[in-house]
């Protein structure tokens, strides 16, 4: 019967097998330890084996991979995984991932793989209807925010030195008029590095302060740049990654807008959080800006690895990424993916996105956001009300910062960013609960980050209780 599901008997045995060890990791989600409990030496001793001479029966190939790297994972997919900005992959979009690998599309182009082009094409447009932002701006899907800063900021350069009578496509960087990219001191490290690969150089990032809330104040950046009359890049932040801080974009666009810059969004998971009513006022004119990035592997809960580059200006952003050759066929009808990602061999990652939003739909996508964001306030609140720690952030989105202080008579600041640390080892070794440090203003401080569709309360719970049961047994 068409439609109906059987398992089927010709499936090769190598597939069967890891079917079978997927699925037995994924049910075990709830009980292993959230750390990985295998040390770096013992993966060495499994996995370093001689160089082949002849080859390995597939199946057994997969049973000895399952085994060797046993215990080496840290769970991330876990429900109570709160350590840096990762998603755990939604049903529908595991599955569509396990397809796009079994399809094996290079979509570069609509003639190599149209069916990938094409769903590329439909993914794209929901999320900028997701997202509210300009339904003209073209897309891109890349391997994630790193090439999505990427891919926005070729986009800005081509355009900005243009305006500047530079073609950059044709006579490169040497000679072009200096740019400078302005951003806070709050800024991800990645747009550091994206500059860095494009040739601005490190010494045209002018890093700003920012004020009590995390935020750059209007006044800061327009001095900055009035004291600049080349061509200019400003990046803001829709969350910082600490305290999930956004710069108030309406005050700043029009500053940035009256000095011919271009106006960049960092919002690798913040900028998702605009699928929420509840939330949108956070972002209030992020719209007005020429390009933005976020992440489909954080608040989407799409597999490793998905970014997502939008650029206002389609002819900048086609004219920085695209390439040409005669071998390559063109179809005037389609889009060929090429023209707007820095890949030229690439996966097909509309499949994943696609699946993941007709799973949750508008509805859903705005209810994981919420939710995820009680639970981070449940956990910064409830572990940062237990004696020997502080709350050091209480977020209105979905990052958070607790503290914890040594509770040795005279104990100095250092102390406190040391015991901190401890406490987070501590935590994570229960395999309760899974947390990563930060240094936040020059205090060290466990950083409680939620984006998981799996999280529930009762994993905040077991949490809470985690952190109760390392602090009463280093007292």
């Amino acid at each position: 019967m068409p439609g109906e599901l059987v398992e089927s008997p010709v499936a090769p045995p190598a597939l069967r097998r890891a079917v079978h060890h997927a699925s037995e990791w994924l049910t075990s989600l709830d009980t292993i330890a959230v750390g990985a409990t295998t040390d770096l030496a013992t993966l060495r001793a499994r996995l370093h084996l001689p160089l082949p001479e002849r080859g390995t029966d597939p199946a057994r190939i997969i049973d000895d991979l399952a085994a060797q790297t046993a215990g080496g994972h840290n769970a991330s997919a876990s429900g109570r995984f709160y350590a840096w900005v990762i998603g755990g992959s939604l049903d529908s979009a595991l599955a569509a991932d396990w397809l796009t690998s079994a399809w094996d599309g290079n979509a570069g182009l609509f003639a190599v793989a149209p069916a990938a082009a094409v769903v590329e094409e439909v993914a794209g447009a929901w999320i900028k209807e997701l997202l509210d932002l300009p339904r003209e701006a073209s897309f891109a899907f890349t391997t994630g925010c790193q090439m999505a800063h990427f891919t926005c900021l070729a986009a800005a350069r081509h355009a900005q030195l243009q305006r500047a009578g530079w073609d950059v496509a044709g006579d490169g960087l040497s000679g072009a008029p200096a740019m400078r990219i302005f951003m806070s001191d709050q800024r991800h490290s990645t747009i550091d590095r994206a500059a860095r690969f494009l040739g601005f150089g490190t010494r045209n990032l002018e890093i700003l302060p920012t004020n009590d809330a995390g935020q750059l104040a209007p006044e800061t950046l327009a001095s900055a740049l009035a004291a600049w009359k080349g061509p200019s890049i400003v990046v803001l932040n829709a969350a910082d990654l600490n305290i999930a801080a956004f710069d108030p974009f309406e005050q700043l666009i029009p500053i940035a807008r009256a000095s011919n810059a271009w106006v960049h969004i960092d919002g690798a998971f913040g900028l998702i959080a605009r699928a929420s009513r509840s939330k949108h006022a956070l972002m209030m004119g992020v719209e007005a800006a020429d390009s933005w990035a976020t992440d489909g592997h954080k608040w989407l809960n799409v597999p490793f690895d998905c970014g997502i580059a939008i650029v206002r200006d389609r002819e900048a952003h086609r004219a920085a990424m695209t390439i040409s050759a005669s071998y390559l066929v063109a179809d005037d009808r389609a889009r060929d993916e090429l023209d707007w990602t820095p890949e030229f061999s690439r996966r097909g990652r509309g499949y994943t996105v696609y699946a993941a939003i007709r799973e949750l739909g508008r509805e859903g996508l705005e209810a994981l956001v919420d939710r995820s964001c009680e639970h981070c306030r449940a956990i910064v609140t409830g572990i940062g009300g237990l004696k020997g720690a502080e709350a050091l952030w209480v977020s209105a989105l979905n990052q958070g910062l607790v503290r914890f202080r040594d509770p040795r008579a005279g104990a100095t600041e250092e102390d406190h960013d040391q015991y901190t640390d401890r406490v987070i080892a501590g935590i994570n070794a229960t395999g309760e609960a899974f947390f990563s440090g930060t240094t936040w203003r020059g205090r060290r401080a466990m950083r409680v980050s939620v984006v998981n569709w799996r999280t529930s309360e009762r994993d905040v719970s077991r949490a809470i209780a985690a952190a109760r049961g390392v602090l009463a047994a280093f007292r």
